[in-house]
């Protein structure tokens, strides 16, 4: 008996001697001689078979056996974690000499940088932000700006109506009226209303569905056209050059009243006469006018206390003319090649 557990530790011994680097072939060896159904539990419990005098001395030696292997096992087994951490580190090591990989940076749109330079040059001349729904209602979109459910000029905004009284806004003046109806009675206003707009135009090189558009009110006491202006005129040569001219045209808006068409001179040829003009030396850029007596009148205040100065721009075509841009599609198209230009 003594030889037979001789022989199964000198196997035992070899076999984790063998073990070829794996933890779990390292446990089958563990059970295959340690478990219950192992080769020393075997012996162990075929005792019964054995001399009475001998019983002591086969399990002391069975015992020491199996405290022998069980430490050989232990120590393949630390060996085993150790070199499985060793190659672990090997595989995942950073060589920290090499450049890391550079994260690409967004940065904003180009309508988004032209807005913002818009928003600054008025918040210089004291303006505030003012905001209001995409979503609004006929009577501000239209009824509150001079413009009856009868009016002619609606033809000429072709909104998108979900209902009847709700619809699409076509341009950012609602907001102008929702400011003068939530404050006091004549009190001063000197906001500006930046947002997007929707009508049915066409998508082409110079109309799109939706837009952005910044709409401007100031109301005080003692507004004058002169000082419509001079506001103007500093904003043109602050978000163009100064050395660009403005003229003022005479024009029609329901909701103003005198109205004027605003013209630059041109900044691509200064004013020569290009393709961009037509030949005119001169681009349209915005409108304006003094706020109708009608309009006040409907956001309670008093036209003969107060008067006040309005107007309207396209924030893509600033932004066209800022950049060189001939398509204002190229702006909504999602093109990387052009967006990474700004």
């Amino acid at each position: 008996m003594e030889e037979k557990i001789e022989k199964l530790k000198a196997q035992a011994a070899e076999a984790i001697k063998n073990a070829a680097g794996n933890l779990s072939e390292l446990d089958d060896i563990r059970v295959r001689f340690l478990g219950k159904k192992g080769e020393f539990t075997t012996i162990l419990r075929g005792m019964g078979a054995i001399a009475k005098e001998d019983r002591p001395k086969v399990g002391k030696i069975v015992n020491e056996a199996k405290a022998e292997i069980a430490n050989l096992i232990h120590q393949k087994n630390e060996e085993l974690k150790a070199r499985e951490m060793q190659n672990r580190l090997a595989s995942e090591k950073i060589d920290v000499t090499l450049p890391g990989r550079q994260q690409p940076l967004g940065h904003l749109h180009p309508l988004t940088l032209t807005l913002e330079r818009i928003k600054d040059i008025f918040f210089r001349m004291g303006f505030s932000v003012e905001e209001g729904p995409e979503i609004e209602k006929d009577y501000y979109n239209f009824e509150a700006l001079n413009l009856p459910k009868d009016h002619p000029a609606r033809d000429m905004q072709d909104s998108f109506y979900i209902t009847e009284d709700i619809l699409m806004r076509s341009q950012t003046s609602p907001v102008q009226a929702r400011t003068m109806q939530k404050n006091e009675p004549n009190a001063p206003i000197r906001m500006i209303a930046p947002g997007r707009v929707y009508r049915r135009d066409e998508y082409d090189a110079t109309h799109s569905p939706m837009f952005t558009q910044v709409e401007g009110l100031v109301i005080d006491e003692g507004i004058t056209f002169a000082d419509l202006k001079g506001t103007l005129e500093l904003f043109l040569r602050q978000i163009f050059s100064e050395d660009v001219k403005v003229r003022l045209r005479p024009s029609f808006f329901p909701f103003t009243e005198p109205s004027t068409e605003v013209d630059i001179s041109c900044v691509m040829c200064h004013g020569k006469g290009c393709k961009v003009c037509k030949g005119t030396g001169w681009l349209e850029i915005l409108g304006a006018g003094m706020v109708h007596p009608h309009v006040l009148e409907m956001s309670g205040y008093d036209p003969k206390k107060a008067s006040g100065f309005a107007f309207g721009m396209g924030v893509e075509r600033i932004a066209m003319l800022s950049y060189g841009v001939d398509d204002l599609r190229l702006f909504y198209d999602n093109d990387m090649r052009f967006l990474r230009q700004f």
